[in-house]
């Protein structure tokens, strides 16, 4: 299945469009997420990404991840497992106001370090910033119906990133073996 690739501008609006995720699936979760975090490139001021927002849902430990699953099914959420990144469930809700993905990590998971590591990087350094939306356009202009692709493009550059804030080889393999799967774990 083609799934079309979508680069934009950084919109002001996504700020909003996470809060309003946010308020709707926190007061469901009180006691069991000790965070909800917006991340992803929609979460970098000024970066151009594709328009969906990416949540995470930091829980203690995957202990309570059940109950998590039960509250957000009550919300329209389907639990459709961890497509292949270890510590990171993924969710889906059909017919969304605002088109996001919903994971759920155990705060102390390489997923949820990685993203709030690129994130915060990417909030920090301008020429950083610029040099991943001109990558972002690039990729996606040259794999127009890849998403696949597109994902492995960047994966040299998140790597780059997270190791020059002190990831360890095994984690850093890890990430690229992830990224190198999306195909199986998109279809």
């Amino acid at each position: 299945m083609l799934q079309q690739v979508i680069v934009e501008a950084y919109n002001p609006d996504w700020v909003d469009h996470f809060k309003a995720i946010k308020a709707s699936i926190e007061p469901s979760l009180l006691g069991l997420a000790i965070a909800i975090e917006h991340v992803g490139s929609t979460s970098v001021p000024g970066l151009a990404a594709k328009p969906i927002i990416d949540i995470d849902v930091v829980i203690a430990d995957s202990s309570g991840l059940d109950s998590v699953i039960e509250k957000l099914a009550t919300l329209g959420y389907e639990h459709r497992g961890n497509l292949g990144i270890e510590d990171r469930e993924a969710f889906k809700k059909q017919q969304a106001i605002y088109r996001h993905n919903l994971y759920v990590c155990p705060e102390h998971s390489i997923s949820l370090r990685n993203h709030l590591c690129l994130r915060d990087s990417l909030r920090k350094d301008a020429a950083l910033k610029a040099e991943y939306t001109e990558l972002k356009y690039r990729l996606a202009e040259k794999f127009p119906e890849s998403i696949e692709d597109y994902i492995q493009g960047k994966t040299e550059f998140i790597l780059r990133v997270l190791r020059t804030h002190g990831y360890d080889p095994d984690s850093l393999e890890a990430i690229r073996i992830a990224n190198l799967a999306a195909p199986r774990r998109l279809k």
